[in-house]
């Protein structure tokens, strides 16, 4: 750790200043910081409201930040994390969470991620997410929620629980259908953003784009919906049962291909 950052973190342990910037300081292992003498650990800085390693190459975080009972504001976005620790949820003051241009997916997030009912905005874009666990609905003070460019096959209909959410971003993703509880929210005012853009979207969806935000919510919100919606979800499940059986055929004809070869260069 260079001799600027640990002056970083030991004057703000001295004078118990609530934020700590870290960004672009080419930070590879966040248990640098705890390994320090002084402070022995990130727990040390008690009145931490706001941290920020924005665009370092950290891999891996100690448990002890969850310890950081007062802090607000965490940014750890443009790193290399593709799981969080254990305990990670335990932030009871937690209101923004950025964890944008990492590795992570829906295996990566902490058993008790969804405990950090504090949120007011979570930023999971750019990772590797093919399902939003349902669990997200336990979020229920979300304002932003951004998971633009992942993987995303499908929306959990928890998500129609987010009342109080107002920014939604799930361009670039593999979307072909919306969960018709997305209707329960009101994300086409003027001072709401619903982006979702570059998608697959089935051809009734993608036609209410076409026209606007607010017929897609109209359309999704009708009876008429809830029958493509479900038809769409099942052809989804055959084609993804058909993908399996491939990939299994695959295997088989490979392990069949290498007997065959082992069987012919013994003779």
């Amino acid at each position: 750790m260079s001799k600027s950052l640990k002056k970083i973190v030991e004057e703000s342990r001295e004078k118990n200043q609530p934020e700590v910037d870290m960004c672009d300081r080419g930070i590879s292992n966040m248990l640098d910081v705890s390994g320090l003498s002084v402070p022995p650990n990130i727990a040390d800085l008690k009145n931490l409201e706001v941290l920020n390693f924005f665009n370092n190459q950290i891999e891996e975080l100690p448990t002890q930040i969850s310890s950081l009972q007062k802090l607000k504001h965490l940014n750890l976005g443009m790193n290399r994390l593709n799981t969080l620790p254990r305990g990670f949820g335990s932030l009871p003051a937690l209101e923004v969470l950025d964890l944008t241009y990492n590795n992570l997916n829906e295996n990566s997030l902490s058993g008790n991620f969804f405990y950090l009912t504090t949120l007011r905005a979570l930023y999971l874009s750019d990772n590797d997410f093919e399902i939003l666990p349902p669990d997200i609905g336990k979020l229920t003070k979300l304002q932003i929620l951004s998971l633009r460019d992942n993987d995303l096959i499908s929306l959990p209909k928890e998500i129609g629980e987010l009342t109080q959410l107002k920014e939604l971003h799930i361009q670039g993703n593999r979307l072909t259908v919306l969960p018709p509880e997305l209707g329960n929210l009101d994300l086409t005012g003027q001072k709401q953003v619903f982006k979702a853009e570059n998608n697959p979207w089935v051809t009734p969806i993608a036609d209410q784009f076409q026209l606007g935000v607010s017929h897609v919510f109209e359309y999704i919100r009708s009876e008429t919906y809830k029958y493509v919606e479900c038809f769409s979800s099942i052809i989804c499940q055959v084609l993804n049962s058909l993908k399996s059986m491939a990939e299994l055929l695959l295997i088989l004809l490979e392990a069949e291909s290498s007997l065959l070869f082992t069987i012919t260069a013994s003779k």
